[in-house]
C-alpha cells in the first residue's frame, strides 16, 4: 500500500455526509472526487489538497505544506501536499479537506456523471 489507510479512512469520514464523492486509486495514491473533480487524496507523503491556482501561495505558506511533485520535476500548481504532521488534529485535516472540496464543489460536474 502507498498511502496511509488511517488517514484515507478520516478522509472518508469527514466527506461521509457530502453528496457525489468518488474515490479513485492514481499512481500510488488514493483521491477523492466530488462531481468527477479531484478535490485531493492520500499518498505516502501526507494529504493532497486541491488549493487551485489562487490558493497556491497562501498554502505553501502554512506550516507542514510543500508543494505536490509527481517525482520528474513537475510541480502543478494548485496542488499542495499536507504532511502527516499538519493533520494529526482533526479541527486541521477538517479544514484542509474542506479547502480541497469547496475547491472541487465550484467546478462543473464531469460529464457522464449522476
Amino acid at each position: 500500500m502507498a498511502y496511509d489507510e488511517a488517514l484515507a479512512t478520516r478522509v472518508r469520514t469527514f466527506l461521509a455526509s457530502e453528496d457525489a464523492i468518488d474515490e479513485r486509486r492514481m499512481m500510488g495514491s488514493l483521491v477523492f472526487l466530488k462531481n468527477g473533480n479531484m478535490l485531493g487524496g492520500v499518498n505516502r507523503a501526507g494529504l493532497l489538497v486541491r488549493v487551485g491556482a489562487e490558493g497556491y501561495d497562501e498554502s505553501l505558506a502554512q506550516p507542514h505544506v510543500r508543494p505536490m511533485d509527481f517525482g520528474d520535476g513537475r510541480r502543478p500548481k494548485g496542488l499542495v501536499v499536507v504532511a502527516p504532521e499538519g493533520v494529526t488534529d482533526d479541527a486541521d485535516l477538517h479544514r484542509w479537506v474542506g479547502t480541497g472540496l469547496a475547491f472541487a464543489a465550484k467546478l462543473p460536474p464531469k460529464p457522464g456523471l449522476g
